[in-house]
């Protein structure tokens, strides 16, 4: 769900708890009827009923648009299918013979309880990505950096997969709030971390480090395909309208970008230091750039001995 702005991720989890509790009604009133053997709900038996009630509509008018590519969103759609299914065959047997047998019965007992573990997994795995993203910003929060860049050096130990680190800092983003407010400034953050998001590939990881700073975790690259990958993105930073100061000019900020490898014989802190140091280096060196580390530590050692083909700006500003 990298792409879904924890405040659509919290609609949705609000949709499908109210969808929840419907389809705990909608059960209970199944049991009551069998239990106490009242007369059988004609809508129960209609080869419908599976959308017809309060979670079929959920399923179908919300969640096919919002999780759809989600695995667990096949399973439960066949699933609930399926114990409308069940819960006919129940109450088709109860309304001719005015009792239920076993054989019966427990089919759609077990299918409930498999709907009951699929909706809590669905449940349970929202509220951890809501948990793990920046409100603001929609990407990852930094108590997740570690763990993402530590599974990702496992896979480089292996022998798996490769994978760079990257730090990009929005050049003087400071500016942004000491002019025009803390509100025009969350709003730049918000803008840079979309535009970022939009311009990777789905599998590359975007953690909110600190302030405007930015941790992105690139998998399956070496630093010249890295260097390659954020000089596009800082190209459409660059590009792009990040905000409007009231009655003032549209807002535009070049980044900087500081890579390294992910190194397997090193920690990830150690990884994570060196992408700093070349973040580092980038603003030295003019800012509006992408450095990639040297073991050499000159400033604006870049792959190839390349540094971006922006022309960069000569001011001395502080960080």
């Amino acid at each position: 769900m990298l792409r879904i702005h924890p405040a659509e991720l919290q609609r949705m989890l609000d949709a499908l708890q109210q969808a929840i509790r419907e389809h705990a009604e909608w059960q209970r009133r199944v049991v009551r009827t069998l239990v106490c053997r009242l007369p059988v709900d004609p809508a129960d038996l209609a080869q419908d009923a599976f959308c017809a009630c309060g979670f079929g509509r959920w399923l179908l008018e919300q969640a096919r648009h919002t999780l759809k590519d989600r695995p667990e969103y096949g399973a439960i759609e066949s699933g609930h299918r399926r114990l409308h299914e069940l819960a006919a065959a129940v109450m088709a047997e109860l309304a001719e013979r005015g009792s239920v047998s076993p054989a019966t019965f427990d089919p759609f007992a077990q299918q409930s309880l498999r709907m009951r573990v699929d909706l809590d997994a669905l449940r349970n795995d929202m509220l951890v990505a809501l948990r793990s993203r920046d409100f603001l910003t929609g990407v990852y929060r930094r108590l997740e950096v570690l763990p993402a860049l530590r599974e990702a050096r496992e896979l480089a130990i292996r022998g798996v997969q490769s994978s760079c680190i990257a730090f990009m800092d929005l050049d003087r983003f400071k500016a942004v709030n000491d002019s025009f407010g803390h509100g025009l400034g969350d709003e730049v953050l918000a803008r840079a971390a979309q535009c970022i998001i939009e311009h990777l590939r789905p599998y590359d990881r975007v953690f909110r480090y600190g302030g405007d700073e930015f941790l992105l975790l690139l998998p399956g690259t070496h630093p010249v395909e890295a260097w390659h990958l954020m000089d596009r993105v800082r190209h459409t930073v660059a590009a792009t309208v990040l905000g409007t100061a009231p009655g003032g000019p549209a807002v535009r900020l070049t980044a900087s970008v500081g890579i390294t490898s992910l190194e397997p014989d090193l920690e990830v802190e150690q990884c994570v230091a060196r992408a700093d140091q070349a973040l580092l280096l980038a603003k030295a060196a003019g800012r509006d750039r992408v450095v990639c580390w040297d073991p050499a530590g000159t400033a604006g050692a870049t792959v190839a001995g390349a540094v971006s083909a922006r022309p960069a700006s000569q001011d001395s500003a502080a960080r």
